[in-house]
Formats: structure tokens, sequence, C-alpha cells
């Protein structure tokens, strides 16, 4: 009875996802809608080499074309490219071996046992990639035909060829991929959770901290190296869907991307970094103050105001990198250096007041410290990021590194 009720319960659940995903294709751009569109391209593509094939050849022959276009209209069109050139070379290859052997053997059963061993072996060759077991199902198809001649053998390749060429012209000319969108929404979320992170910190400094509310901190600071994973993930993505795109314009907007991208990947690699350590020291604290108030409320608000002026700083520049509107841009950037220094001005503050206010508590003034200086790492890490566009990635570099070489 459980179990039933266990089954029962996930496929409701399957079954909310379901209308969740509809909801959001039909909402408005998203990853749901540009799945939902890359089935109908594929399904395009599938009708399209079958009518094509339909005219010429007979049905048995004919299902060739519209098996290959449907499993290339692939991620971006270079993939597209790249995996018709694979699957080309696979089925030529399963069809012509299996229909010399048939013709020698003259048995199928026969012809089956030396083709089948033969075209899984060749399946495994690293240049056919995923690709290669369309060489062992294109030779099932060739044996199982009721007559294998070389003619026959002829017009499945043809037809799967002008298959590959539908399914990657569909997939090419018809609303070719893009990853832009799906780039900028995995940079807003390791910098949304960032700031909310910060935020909770912020919001929970002055009060009696538990167990819990500690580790839970920590655990979600813990989860931005995944996220900034996918932001990589992303970016690669969009880089790819530079390849062969037939529009100049989304070459264009990939390739500044990519001047962007190394500068952001390194921000939110540190950015991830430096929360789980002040996670961590979160946790030392709670751990070895348990259930006592955080000292002084004269260095915790201030504190607190530091991490909230941080957070904001984020957003900041979450706006810099996300937003497409350049006047969006310019005012994120300003509010991004009037954060950046009100954040060092506090940390100034609290600097000078942190040993005046904890001189008869030695391991709260030690405990403290490390998060003012954890605080101030996530300031330099964005004081960076307000530098004059003009110098570039490579002057942020040379000053990353400590190079005095004046720029030319």
């Amino acid at each position: 009875m459980g179990r039933a009720r266990a089954v029962a319960r996930g496929a409701s659940d399957e079954a909310r996802g379901t209308v969740r995903a509809a909801r959001a294709a039909l909402a408005g751009p998203g990853r749901e809608r540009d799945l939902f569109l890359q089935s109908l391209k594929a399904a395009l593509a599938a009708l399209v080499a079958w009518a094509g094939a339909r005219l010429v050849l007979d049905s048995t022959l004919a299902l060739m074309a519209p098996w290959v276009a449907v499993v290339l209209v692939q991620s971006t069109v270079y993939r597209s490219l790249a995996y018709a050139a694979q699957q080309t070379l696979a089925i030529l290859v399963g069809t012509l071996l299996a229909t010399l052997v048939m013709r020698t053997l003259d048995d199928q059963l026969a012809a089956m046992a030396v083709v089948l061993p033969l075209t899984l072996l060749l399946g495994n060759w690293p240049r056919l990639g995923a690709q290669g077991i369309y060489g062992a199902t294109s030779a099932l198809f060739t044996l199982a035909s009721p007559e294998v001649t070389l003619v026959s053998a002829g017009e499945r390749a043809g037809a799967a060829l002008a298959g590959a060429v539908v399914g990657v012209g569909v997939n090419a000319f018809v609303r070719p991929p893009e990853y832009l969108r799906s780039t900028r929404e995995a940079v807003r979320g390791v910098v949304c959770e960032a700031e909310e992170i910060l935020t909770a910190i912020a919001d929970g400094v002055d009060e009696t901290w538990h167990h819990d509310r500690a580790h839970r901190w920590y655990a979600r600071s813990r989860r931005l190296p995944a996220l900034v994973r996918g932001v990589r993930s992303a970016l690669e993505w969009s880089q790819e869907s530079r390849r062969f795109h037939p529009v100049r314009a989304h070459r264009d907007r990939i390739g500044r991307l990519e001047v962007v991208s190394a500068e952001v990947l390194v921000t939110l690699d540190k950015l991830a970094d430096h929360l789980i350590d002040l996670g961590r020291v979160v946790v030392q604290t709670q751990e070895e103050r348990r259930d006592r108030a955080i000292p002084d409320s004269g260095v915790t608000g201030p504190y607190a105001e530091l991490l909230r002026q941080v957070a904001a700083g984020l957003g900041a520049y979450r706006r810099t990198v996300v937003e497409g509107d350049p006047d969006d841009v310019d005012a994120a950037r300003r509010e991004l250096s009037e954060a950046v220094h009100a954040s060092e001005a506090t940390y100034r503050r609290l600097r000078t007041e942190l040993p005046q206010r904890m001189t008869d508590d030695p391991e709260a003034t030690a405990l403290f410290g490390s998060w003012l200086l954890i605080a101030h790492r996530l300031t330099t890490q964005l004081r960076e990021r307000t530098l004059p566009p003009d110098e570039g990635a490579e002057g942020r570099y040379e000053r990353g590194r400590g190079s005095a070489r004046p720029r030319s």
C-alpha cells in the first residue's frame, strides 16, 4: 500500500512538473520554450526529410532520411555538423559492410554474426564519438531488408545523406540555437544566491545563533562552486553556438562575451571561495560561543551594514554583467562604485573600532577579525570590477599579478 502511494505521489509530482514546464514555455523566453521549439524543429526536419525521400524511394529506404534528420537537430549548429559527419560515415560503413558480407555469404543469420561484432567495435572508435552506434543499426536495417543489393545500399546511403542535410539545414536556418540568455541566467543565479547569503548573515548577526542556522548558511555557500560550474558550462555552450552560426550579429555578440567571460569566471570563483570561508568562520563562531549573543552591538551593527553594502555591490555587479541596455549597465556601474566606496569606509571604521570595543574578549576579537578580513576581500574583488572599462582584461590581469609595467 505504501509503495502504491509513493508511486502515485511520484506520478503526481511528475504531472505537476510537466504542467509547470508547459506554463513556462507559454509564458515567455526561457529554457522550457527553447526545448519546446527545438522539439518542433526536429519534428519539422523529420517531416521534410520523409516527404522528400518518399518521392524517389520506397518507404523502407525512405525511412533512413527522417531517422537521421530528427537526431541532427542538435543544441548548436556546430554540433549538428559534427554529428552529421560522424553519423554519415558510420552509416556508410555499416551499410556497405553489411551488403558485401550478405552478398558473399547469402545467409542472413551468418551475415549478422559477422557484421554486428565488427560494426559494434567500429562504434567505439573515438573519431565517431557517440554516433558510432549508427554503424551497427544501419547494418541491421540493411540485413533485415527483403533485398540486399549494391543499388539498395547506395539508395539507403543517399537517403541518410539527404536526411543529414535536412537536419543540419533546419537547425541552422530555422531559429538557430543561441545560449546568451542561459549564460546571463547562470551568472544571475550565482550572484543572487551570494547576495541572499550575505543578507541572511547580516540579518542574523545581532541574534543568538543556533547550530541549524549557521550550518544552513555554510551549506548554501558550499553550493556556490557548483553554480559557478554551471556558468562555465553555459559560457562554453555560448561559444560553441558561435561556430558556423548563420547570423553574424549573434557571432559578434558571443565574440564580445568571450572578452568578458574570463573576468566573470575569475570573479565568481573568488566570490564562491570567500563566501565559503565566511560560512566556515560563521560555523566556527557558533560552535565556540554556543548559544551566547555575539558581543557588542556597536560592532555587530556596522558589520551587518558592511555585509549589506557588499550584497548591494554584488547586485550592481550582477546588473553590469547581465543587462543588455548600455544605459542600465552605466547606472549599475555607478551603483557598484558607490557600494564599494561605502563598504570600504565601513571597513576602515570597523578596523579601527574592533580592538577598542573587544579588549575584554580576545576570542571574539580574533573571530570578528576573520569576518572583517573576508568581507574586505569581497570588497576588494568588487573594487577590481570598477576599474575603467578601457583598461580591458589584460590591464586588470597585469595589475592583479602585481605587474608595474606601464600600459602603452
